[in-house]
């Protein structure tokens, strides 16, 4: 989940890349590092922590680079230190890499390289590949990197610099993104592992992938397949209208972005809804209705938020649309063997559009003949140009590497594209206007819950102090208890379970005392009169309740300790507001506890390794 950045060009390098890593940061903030040339020599500067004790560092030390490669790390292999921190050396430290991914033979190769007499540094699997293209350096570079790549297992992307090659950054990956971009002049390249962290205003971009190696120079980039020929890349126009983060006055991003979302629902919302014709408008679509129609079963991949709102999906596409569905966890999915047939529809969800697991899935059902619909927060990701078929969530950047805004225009999407599949499957348009009714009022449901979060923030100083919690739900709330666990589990680093409510019998209850609260999401009306007993099941046996139900539901607020209310809606919509109150009550239990909101520890917001 590493960020790679680095700059060649006229201007000074050192803050364009700082500024570059700030935007990589989502993807691991444990260390970071840059290093580069100056007077034919590499130099390096590198910290354990957050981007800003390396600028500080850089600052004390007054470095002085020609061009740089940066990093900002996700600790996989090693523990987040100085010394585990990106850059790598080769034992001449002629060579300075940096890498994202994970090199699953390293071991073998650490060892053999050892029996040869090279000495380590650091405990990592990325110092192997410097040491491996130092050994087979030759006064060649690119025929070292390439005599390398072979004997990596794994995926990788990587950037390079070499003292004796003092105006080129070498780049190469296989299966982890990597871009190249360079402005209309040619007077200067970045590489990224994100496009969207480019500072050019309308840069032009290539992207790496297949063990393509490419030589990046300020004023030429050339890219070489495998054996190293020269192959044209296709270049990209990318319209870059990046403006720095703002809090816009809150404490927190994350705060922020949960109080976005009675617009953002909006966004993924609006030019959607064809309300004179009942029908459902995407832009840009390019799966055809004859696909559609033959659409036999759809099988959803997604990780952590994004598989939570694909089980709601799966919900909505058998309810509505009356097609067989199931969500399967990515990380595992790739490893089954699932009865997909050319009827099957795979949808693939991301926030980032990088996540591995979920991309690494993807392509396995494509090679078995699938179409693939990927549902995306992020233009130009590896999702969006991989996909048959990408519907954008339109919610703006989340900052917060806790998902909040992305999961419910996640679960808006997931319910436009359904409906949209029920009306080519026959649903009538008496019905379908009924759905597009529903779905209007969401926005404001969402910003009634908003205007009660003083009111959550109370109850949160109330269960602050516990350290362990069961969320329960039944249906449409399953999903949802369990994202609200997540997020609880995400910024409060509190030992939060999601159950369905039916389950608990089935051993978990045995956890249940006055000091494992539970927190019940009750706004599904169908087992309204199940969640009941439920509630009545662990109230007995001491647990405090916290209940998130409907107004005017009865049987509820006479036995749970505290109730917070929301409003009336149909079943598959009720997701919105309560997993909004949900977000709110983990907010304020990780404020109250004093945790990092924004950017927990071990997390990172991209998850771009296996």
């Amino acid at each position: 989940m590493c960020g790679i950045f680095g700059y060649i060009g006229k201007k000074d390098p050192i803050p364009i890349c700082i500024s570059g890593l700030k935007q990589l940061e989502y993807r691991g903030y444990d260390s970071a590092g840059i290093a580069g040339i100056f007077q034919g020599k590499i130099r390096s500067c590198k910290e354990a922590g957050k981007i800003a004790r390396l600028e500080k560092k850089i600052h004390q030390e007054h470095l002085n680079l020609e061009f740089a490669i940066g990093h900002t790390r996700w600790a996989t292999h090693g523990k987040p230190t100085d010394q585990n921190a990106h850059p790598h050396f080769d034992d001449k430290s002629t060579i300075a890499l940096v890498h994202n991914g994970i090199i699953e033979n390293y071991q073998t190769l650490r060892e053999q390289l050892q029996s040869e007499g090279v000495r380590f540094l650091s405990e990592t699997d990325t110092e192997v590949i410097a040491q491996l293209i130092g050994k087979f350096y030759e006064n060649d570079l690119l025929a070292a990197v390439q005599k390398t790549l072979p004997l990596l297992r794994g995926s990788f992307a990587i950037a390079l610099i070499h003292a004796n090659h003092p105006d080129q950054i070498v780049a190469a990956a296989r299966q982890s993104p990597l871009s190249i971009g360079f402005d209309d002049e040619h007077s200067e390249s970045i590489v990224s592992s994100d496009p969207n962290a480019f500072l050019i205003s309308t840069p032009n971009v290539l992207f790496l992938r297949n063990d393509e190696i490419a030589l990046v120079q300020a004023n030429r980039i050339r890219v070489f397949n495998s054996q190293l020929q020269h192959i044209d890349k296709k270049i990209e126009r990318l319209e870059n209208d990046y403006q720095a983060p703002s809090k816009g006055g809150f404490e927190h991003y994350l705060i922020k972005e949960i109080f976005e979302q009675s617009s953002t629902i909006q966004k993924a919302l609006i030019g959607r809804l064809n309300e004179e014709k009942a029908t459902i408008d995407f832009e840009q679509f390019s799966l055809s209705d004859e696909t559609l129609k033959n659409v036999s079963n759809i099988w959803i991949l997604g990780c952590g938020t994004s598989a939570h709102a694909g089980w709601i999906g799966t919900m909505f596409f058998e309810d509505i649309a009356h097609v067989p569905s199931s969500v399967e966890i990515a990380s595992e999915a790739r490893y089954r063997n699932p009865l997909l047939t050319p009827n099957t529809l795979v949808i693939a969800i991301s926030q980032s559009g990088e996540t591995a697991d979920t991309i690494a899935a993807m392509r396995e059902a494509k090679q078995r003949g699938c179409k693939v619909l990927g549902i995306c927060n992020v233009a130009n990701s590896t999702l969006s140009r991989e996909a048959d078929s990408t519907l954008f969530l339109k919610a703006g950047p989340e900052m917060s590497v806790c998902s909040t805004k992305a999961f419910s225009s996640q679960v808006a999407v997931l319910s436009l594209f359904a409906l949209h599949l029920a009306s080519l499957k026959g649903l009538g348009k008496d019905e379908m206007r009924r759905y597009f009714n529903e779905l209007k009022k969401i926005s404001g449901h969402i910003q009634q819950v908003l205007e009660k979060a003083s009111l959550l923030q109370t109850i949160a100083k109330k269960y602050a102090h516990y350290d362990d919690f069961f969320f329960i739900g039944r249906r449409y709330m399953v999903p949802t208890g369990l994202e609200a666990a997540l997020k609880l589990k995400e910024i409060s680093y509190v030992n939060a379970n999601g159950y369905p409510a039916g389950e608990l019998k089935h051993g978990p209850i045995a956890l249940i005392n006055q000091k494992f609260p539970v927190v019940a999401f009750c706004a599904n009306e169908q087992t309204h009169e199940k969640i009941v007993s439920n509630l009545m099941e662990v109230k007995a046996r001491g647990a405090p309740v916290l209940a998130f139900a409907p107004e005017g539901a009865h049987g509820i607020s006479n036995i749970v300790d505290d109730i917070f209310t929301l409003p009336p809606c149909i079943d598959p919509f009720a997701p919105f507001a309560s997993i909004v109150a949900g977000q709110l009550l983990s907010y304020y239990i990780a404020k109250e506890r004093g945790c990092d909101i924004d950017q927990p520890r071990n997390l990172a917001k991209s998850v771009t390794v296996e």
